[in-house]
């Protein structure tokens, strides 16, 4: 009986994981194999090269960070704006998901390619706040302010080192959603 492989899927898993904790330069395939506790050489029955695996790992954030979430966001109850709110939460306020988010839109700022999926990724993010947010307001240019602050105010707050004067981030992301959503703090579900 051979040795057992190291599944693709494994591979895909630690280039996410350096990809999130050190860019995508930190994506090396020595370093990978190491952190796996094997050698490189299980590597090339699955990828070409470093580029192929580079592809399988935005496939995986596509499907994990779009798909899987808007296929759950499909399925749970509650109202157009609790599904984005969902939508949200689990993309922006998750462990795995949210670092490697952050990871390829700084890699996009660099690889046209990736700056085109984060485009599409983005664009399917943004149909689901206008469509939530389209609840709350029928003024197509509204709309799309609203959804556009709403978006920058889930990714941008993770960049924000400020202090928020007695308040809690949380308060004031909250607060900023009542804005967006033109409701006073009284009727937050």
């Amino acid at each position: 009986m051979g040795a057992l492989r190291t599944p693709r899927e494994s591979w895909v898993e630690a280039g996410l994981r350096a990809l999130a904790t050190g860019g995508v330069d930190a994506v090396r395939v020595e370093t990978l194999a190491k952190a796996l506790g094997v050698t490189k050489g299980g590597f090339y029955g699955y990828f070409a090269d470093r580029d192929a695996l580079l592809t399988a790992m935005l496939e995986t954030w596509e499907r994990e960070a779009v798909d899987n979430v808007l296929d759950e966001v499909a399925h749970a109850e509650g109202s157009v704006l609790d599904k984005a709110r969902l939508a949200g939460h689990l993309t922006f306020s998750s462990d795995r998901l949210l670092p490697i988010d952050l990871a390829v839109r700084d890699w996009a700022r660099r690889d046209p390619a990736v700056a085109e999926r984060l485009r599409r990724v983005d664009n399917r993010r943004m149909d689901l706040l206008r469509e939530a947010i389209g609840t709350v307001c029928s003024d197509p240019d509204e709309i799309e302010a609203r959804s556009l602050l709403a978006f920058c105010a889930a990714i941008g707050s993770h960049f924000l080192a400020a202090d928020h004067r007695g308040r809690t981030r949380e308060e004031v992301i909250a607060r900023a959603g009542d804005l967006i959503l033109n409701r006073s703090a009284g009727e937050r579900p």
